[in-house]
């Protein structure tokens, strides 16, 4: 998609709401992208939408149907986190919906990586002789779609390694089948990882940690839908395991599983996010799974509950 940079500090300023309003959908629209629309004559808002569920309407649907004046449509700019489609899917294409009501002027903070989309929208609507202004806040909306945009770019889904271990460096202690495993995070944390897995389509672990500690892998602590549940049986490659989920639809990927698993993800080099979380406790000789050795240094870290919990990026 071809940018445009002359914007206006107004135009900056719609499109932070914008993607306000995309955030409402990050429960549900996977394995769409989030996305938030802005209709405004001048810096009046008349109109907001946001893309609420997959198969539903996109955002600029929505914000063209609150508006209650239609006739001051075509005195408006339409502000949209994410290029708008250009064609028939489950919906009718919404570059198409902004021509047919006869906005003036669309302002797109990223381009739609999609080869359905990847830059038709802006064309269509320029062909029909729309003002379009792109690469408003371009990293920002970016930035929200991090899953749908590593899934279109890079043919794979986005992966968020998640583990805990104790301050020795330790994930579990010494234990028969019939215990249960040891438990490093807090209440509190549990409650923020089933919140990570309601935004992920899917979530892994590998076969000894399925037949050993038989997790439910669900979000019952926190309110959303189920991840799928992913079984890796060693017997794949990381690049085989990611292009496989990819052709299943899969967008998102949270991995879940003991060292090994884990340790194989980070050796490839195919992952976008870690979250560490480390328990003040050491555990010296019941100490057993020795946690992975990250070979990048956290981009931040926060104390929830008295554990550390630091986040790693593969840039």
């Amino acid at each position: 998609m071809s940018e445009t940079r002359d914007f206006t500090a107004l135009d900056e300023r719609m499109m932070r709401r914008a993607i306000q309003l995309a955030y409402n959908g990050r429960m549900d629209v996977s394995p769409n992208p989030m996305v938030g629309c802005v209709i405004a004559v001048g810096d009046r808002i008349i109109g907001e939408g946001y893309h609420r569920r997959c198969g539903e309407g996109h955002a600029e649907v929505n914000a063209v149907a609150s508006v209650t004046d239609a006739a001051l449509l075509r005195e408006a700019t339409a502000y949209v986190t994410l290029e708008p489609c250009s064609h028939y899917g489950k919906t009718p294409p919404c570059a198409q919906l902004l021509i047919d009501r006869g906005l003036k002027r669309v302002v797109i903070g990223s381009g739609d990586p999609n080869v359905k989309v990847n830059g038709r929208g802006v064309a269509m609507l320029r062909e029909a002789g729309i003002e379009v202004v792109t690469g408003v806040l371009e990293d920002d909306c970016r930035a929200i779609n991090s899953h749908f945009m590593t899934a279109f770019s890079h043919n794979r889904p986005y992966v968020m390694l998640k583990w805990a271990q104790s301050t020795d460096g330790f994930m579990d202690v010494a234990r028969t089948a019939s215990d249960t495993p040891y438990l490093f995070s807090t209440p509190l944390n549990r409650a923020i990882v089933h919140r990570l897995r309601a935004t992920h389509d899917g979530i892994m672990v590998g076969r000894r940690t399925a037949e050993l500690d038989r997790p439910a892998l669900t979000v019952r602590y926190w309110a959303g839908r189920n991840p799928r549940k992913i079984i890796a049986d060693g017997n794949e490659s990381v690049p085989d395991l990611l292009a496989g989920l990819r052709s299943e639809g899969i967008t998102s990927l949270l991995v879940e599983g003991g060292a090994t698993l884990l340790s194989a993800f980070i050796g490839s080099g195919m992952w976008d996010e870690a979250r560490v979380e480390v328990a003040p406790v050491i555990l010296g000789d019941m100490g057993r799974a020795k946690a992975p050795v990250m070979q990048v240094l956290p981009e931040s870290y926060v104390t929830v509950d008295g554990n550390k919990v630091f986040i790693y990026r593969n840039i």
